[in-house]
């Protein structure tokens, strides 16, 4: 049986994510930092690989999901800038990590998994979470303050899910331009919305945002 590290070393591991790996990637928001710096990332990970759950890379999860790089989803919710009480949608809650740090921050978070067993694993850490097609976004027909794709979309985001952002408000979200990772952000202006990237990073493609591929005969 592999050891895990003591409680005491993940506090020390928080510690360092804020000040290693945030502050340094331009991450200053106060709110945002000490969520980062309390929410247990450990615990929404698979148990055996909890010892790198402060690594400054995606951790896998299950089927192909992975937790996004902690840096990288600090610098997506930064430039959400979520006020407390803001009402926010996550798409692809994955385990909750995202969701439970805006929340965190005060806000209010609800979640969209389509994988059934993360879901679980989401409502079991306390996330408000639906399961459903995570293109479709969330089904209850609110207009949100905020939405946050923890994950990359491979084209445009679905308008499915634009739709769902109230007029003037933010969506942050990863994206894939000619094979590289990118973090975007846009603002929906009446019936436009329109992203601009503004740094680079690993970020994996969510189910149901892929280019669909042509084929060659």
């Amino acid at each position: 049986m592999t050891a895990q590290p003591s409680q005491g070393r993940f506090a020390e591991a928080r510690e360092s994510l804020v000040e290693s790996q945030l502050r340094p990637e331009g991450v200053i928001d106060a709110a945002l930092l000490a969520a980062m710096g309390s929410v247990e990332r450990e615990r929404f990970v698979p148990e055996g690989l909890a010892a790198i759950a402060y690594s400054d890379r995606a951790v896998p999860l299950a089927r192909g999901r992975a937790l996004m790089p902690p840096a990288a989803l600090a610098q997506l919710i930064q430039a959400l800038d979520p006020a407390p009480g803001a009402r926010v949608l996550v798409v692809g809650a994955g385990t909750g990590y995202s969701s439970a740090i805006l929340g965190a921050m005060g806000a209010r978070v609800s979640a969209v998994e389509s994988d059934p067993a993360l879901a679980a694993i989401a409502a079991a850490n306390g996330i408000d979470v639906a399961q459903g097609p995570l293109e479709a976004g969330h089904k209850a027909g609110v207009s949100f303050d905020l939405i946050l794709i923890d994950g990359a979309v491979e084209e445009e985001v679905p308008e499915a899910i634009v739709a769902q952002l109230r007029d003037g408000g933010r969506l942050a979200t990863g994206v894939i331009e000619n094979g590289v990772g990118r973090l975007a952000i846009g603002t929906r202006a009446g019936k436009g919305f329109g992203l601009r990237t503004f740094a680079d990073a690993a970020v994996s493609v969510l189910p149901g945002f892929a280019r669909m591929r042509s084929f060659v005969f």
